[in-house]
């Protein structure tokens, strides 16, 4: 039997520096669907293409460190 070596996932650090109020709906969800939920909440997501999508669709609402 093979082992595997844990692996690290990697991840993101996100934080809000921009209210979602003005903002388009489906922005608004991108922000939400990052689990962010206040200005200057910093969340840490997985880095996957669609975290990434969500990321670059918000880059505007949004500070993201690695």
């Amino acid at each position: 039997m093979a082992t595997k070596k844990a692996q690290a996932k990697k991840t993101l650090k996100v934080t809000q520096v921009k209210s979602v109020i003005g903002t388009k709906e489906s922005h608004r969800a991108c922000v939400r669907g990052l689990g962010l939920r206040r200005m200057h909440q910093t969340v840490e997501v997985e880095d996957t293409p669609a975290v990434r999508g969500m990321i670059n669709k918000v880059y505007y609402l949004v500070k993201c460190e690695a």
